[in-house]
């Protein structure tokens, strides 16, 4: 059984397209704290973050009416796909503004493979996850569409402007910076 079970995610979004503020807060509430991590995954800025998320959940909310159910978990999906999309916006708005790199040619990051365990079991998800955030921007978006949105080198390329190569590149770099990163913190709390 899923988040809400025997259909109530059904009869929420159903009340939640009339307008019904309860329903909008139910749902709100169920999904907040996963969205706000997904948004977490691309922007830093925890002000960013909250601006995005607001802008994501007033877009879900006006699109109720445009959601499809296709069963268990879609609900949770097209609200993550909403809410990527708008951080990803909100990215290309920095990019812009001269704030994001995607670099065709990034610096060499000396890769120790010495270590056959990547030890990504042995770390926390909270860690993992600062990891992740910390990673320079371009990496960053790179690594969580094709990581955790499951997009290919190509979609990427196309939703960033970037070619396929350069995507491919800058995810190959954010896993060598994450695997030093687990290493290192394996060495420091080894017991």
């Amino acid at each position: 059984m899923g988040l809400f079970g025997n259909g109530i995610e059904k009869h929420l979004v159903e009340r939640a397209r009339t307008g019904e503020r309860t329903a909008v807060r139910k749902l709100y509430e169920r999904y907040v704290e996963q969205l706000t991590a997904v948004c977490c995954r691309y922007i830093p800025d925890a002000n960013d973050v909250k601006d995005v998320l607001q802008i994501g959940f007033v877009k879900i909310f006006n699109s109720l009416d445009k959601f499809e159910d296709k069963g268990e978990g879609s609900l949770q999906a097209w609200m993550t796909r909403i809410i990527v999309n708008e951080a990803l916006k909100f990215l290309r708005g920095a990019k812009k503004s001269g704030s994001v790199s995607y670099m065709a040619d990034p610096p060499d990051i000396q890769e120790d493979n010495t270590d056959d365990d990547d030890g990504f079991s042995q770390v926390p998800r909270e860690v993992i996850m600062k990891m992740i955030r910390a990673l320079p921007e371009g990496y960053r978006t790179v690594f969580n569409l094709y990581v955790f949105e499951d997009r290919s080198h190509k979609e990427i390329a196309e939703l960033l402007g970037i070619t396929e190569n350069t995507s491919a590149s800058q995810l190959h770099r954010a896993k060598a910076i994450l695997a030093k990163q687990i290493r290192e913190f394996r060495k420091e709390n080894k017991r």
